[in-house]
């Protein structure tokens, strides 16, 4: 049977992702929730290793109410045919808005360091008939991006995680596609009723100087979201 070169890339790229996996899996993620040992680490480590807990919040329904799924991937500028990477992914929340949004012909690359979490994106990703999701198990301090081919990579909720952020963000120019981009969605640094607590985020003003630091600029920002805000980055050409 013939296969869409979109879809023929995506089963040889996840095919390369999961044998270098099967090889080098990410080590535990260790709890330290009183802080961070530097200025761009993480705010907080926290194991997000059982999906089907996490899906409970996650995939909640009245989640959609703030998060404003639809919307988001329409303020990312998306078009059919494009590389998309979500980047913590998780249980697979975004999928298959993001999938549409690339279709026909694009890709969405479903990235997370937890196994349970990718696990359950590939079966979530079956089950709804999302043939251009790829679910891809990444290494903390690697997303496994390709080169010179990602048009836009989402990040919610996941920044304040990273570690060594200014690296991380300096590799990632080299995945970006000539247009790429990278969205910024997380907590706005105050008490808000969902969400970590306020210790645990980052200010947009400091999100913004990091990226600027490691090579990036802030072209856009929106203010559509209760809870979030919302910030788009390009490369400095």
């Amino acid at each position: 049977m013939l296969r869409s070169p979109g879809r023929a890339l995506a089963l040889c790229f996840c095919a390369l992702v999961w044998t270098g996996a099967a090889v080098t899996s990410p080590p535990p993620t260790q709890t330290q929730p009183h802080g961070h040992s530097g200025p761009h680490d993480a705010t907080v480590h926290h194991s997000f290793d059982d999906a089907q807990r996490w899906s409970k919040t996650f995939d909640d329904p009245e989640r959609d109410t703030w998060q404003k799924p639809a919307e988001v991937v329409q303020a990312m500028g998306l078009k059919p045919g494009m590389v998309v990477a979500d980047l913590g992914a998780g249980t697979g929340y975004f999928s298959r808005y993001l999938s549409a949004a690339v279709s026909p012909g694009g890709m969405v690359l479903g990235i997370d360091v937890e196994p349970s979490m990718v696990q359950h994106l590939g079966e979530r990703a079956r089950q709804d008939k999302l043939a251009n999701v790829v679910p891809v198990l990444a290494l903390p301090d690697d997303p496994f991006l390709p080169d010179r081919r990602v048009d836009r990579v989402l990040i919610v909720d996941t920044y304040h995680h990273l570690d060594a952020r200014l690296d991380y963000f300096a590799r990632m120019r080299g995945a970006m596609s000539p247009d790429g981009k990278v969205v910024i969605v997380d907590f706005q640094k105050r008490p808000l009723p969902v969400g970590p607590p306020p210790e645990h985020k980052l200010d947009p003003g400091f999100v913004t100087q990091e990226m600027q630091e490691a090579g990036w600029k802030l072209i856009e920002q929106k203010d559509f979201l209760p809870y979030q805000y919302f910030l788009i980055f390009e490369p400095v050409r």
